[in-house]
């Protein structure tokens, strides 16, 4: 075994090391989400893909016989883990982007056609004259090479639209960034293959560069994991744990910092009404109405889901009169979410704010007193018939 290709297997050994420690990591988390599971068949391609970069380095180091069948068989296995790498981050990229198709079975289907289309095609020009793929020199002909990248091509493709018609259909500008970094990460592999094959050919780029990004999105989902309430796409409890552990007293120092705590009025009842399915929906249309208000407003510091039906804001604002004004839009936001949405009720939420006053005070405390103040708010709507409304006769759910 020559230097290079000791360095270039210990290279791609040292990546199989790393994934396959992600894929351990990941299968003894028993709350594995969708994303997450499609993430990790992204990186069972990556192992098998890098396991047979070494047998096909071998071939050319001359380690293994380097004869016809050796190039083709290891060519066609190249080709099988690049064609499933790039399929896999596209069932990854749908996952993420909340595609409403991604789980159809003609979809899948569909989109499978054309790798074995073109296995097929491989292998029945190979058995009919194998110079049509591989030349005399053992090298494979620019018919085999425009084969092997033809189905990946179509998946990154696919991956990089996706993203493109999410992040322009999503108004949050940190949410697009996160839309556009999956679709233009097989990009970002891709050109570091094209760097290795083309200026250090020595060199595992195309390992590296796979590492470095799969390990990069892997810290991202955990962090989402770890911050973000899966339903609702917000800020979880131990993210506001954590912001208000960070905040010390940064944002009480012009005593305009208010906490308001909200929740659905009569979410039991669409729950027994229409079932919890319909009731997770409730909750995104509050979730959804939430961040629209807080793009416009460009004042909140913290959105999240407080636990059940309750919903937190830790906003900056100049009098209590733009407050209110802020929780009426709120209420607007919600009920127009509502009447788009055709959903069979009109969400109306109770809502309660309190000002943290002064460097003794807490963001615990005024949490409290802004929940007694939502309750409060809640006796008054229903005191007053502002409540959530079952509409009588409303199509099915």
């Amino acid at each position: 075994m020559s230097d290079y290709l000791q360095y270039y297997t210990e290279s791609n050994v040292v990546c199989i090391v790393i994934f396959g420690i992600i894929l351990i990591h990941d299968l003894l988390n028993v709350n594995r989400q969708e994303k997450q599971i499609k993430y990790d068949r992204a990186l069972v391609t990556f192992i098998c893909y890098f396991s047979i970069d070494i047998v096909w380095a071998m071939i050319l180091d001359g380690f293994l016989p380097k004869t016809v069948y050796s190039v083709a068989l290891a060519n066609l296995a190249i080709y099988v883990c690049m064609a499933a790498i790039t399929h896999s981050w596209l069932e990854y990229a749908k996952a993420s982007l909340l595609d409403p198709n991604r789980n159809k079975l003609v979809n899948r289907i569909t989109s499978s056609i054309p790798f074995f289309v073109s296995l097929a095609a491989m292998v029945v020009l190979f058995f009919i004259d194998h110079g049509i793929l591989i030349g005399s020199n053992t090298e494979p002909t620019m018919l085999f090479t425009l084969i092997l990248v033809s189905v990946p091509s179509i998946n990154i493709i696919a991956s990089l639209v996706l993203a493109i018609k999410k992040a322009k259909s999503d108004a949050n500008s940190a949410d697009r960034k996160k839309h556009l970094g999956v679709g233009f990460f097989p990009l970002l592999v891709l050109l570091g293959g094209v760097v290795q094959v083309l200026l250090l050919p020595k060199l595992c780029i195309f390992c590296f560069a796979s590492t470095i990004l799969m390990v990069t999105f892997h810290v991202k989902l955990m962090q989402t994991e770890i911050s973000v309430d899966s339903l609702t796409g917000l800020n979880n409890r131990g993210a506001l744990t954590r912001f208000i552990a960070q905040s010390g007293d940064s944002h009480v120092e012009d005593s305009h910092t208010y906490v308001i705590m909200m929740d659905i009025n009569s979410f039991k009842l669409i729950n027994d009404t229409f079932g919890h399915a319909e009731g997770d929906r409730a909750l995104t249309i509050i979730a959804k109405a939430l961040k629209s208000v807080a793009k416009a407003k460009n004042t909140v510091m913290f959105l999240g889901r407080y636990g059940g039906d309750e919903f937190i804001m830790i906003v900056k604002s100049e009098s209590v009169e733009s407050l209110e004004s802020l929780i009426e839009e709120l209420r607007s936001r919600i009920s127009k979410e509502c009447v788009d949405s055709k959903t069979p009720y009109i969400i109306s939420i109770a809502a309660g704010y309190d000002e943290i006053l002064n460097e003794s005070d807490s963001f615990k405390n005024c949490i409290q007193r802004a929940d007694q103040k939502m309750y409060v708010d809640k006796e008054t709507g229903k005191n007053n018939g502002r409540t959530t409304v079952i509409l009588t006769g409303s199509s099915d759910i």
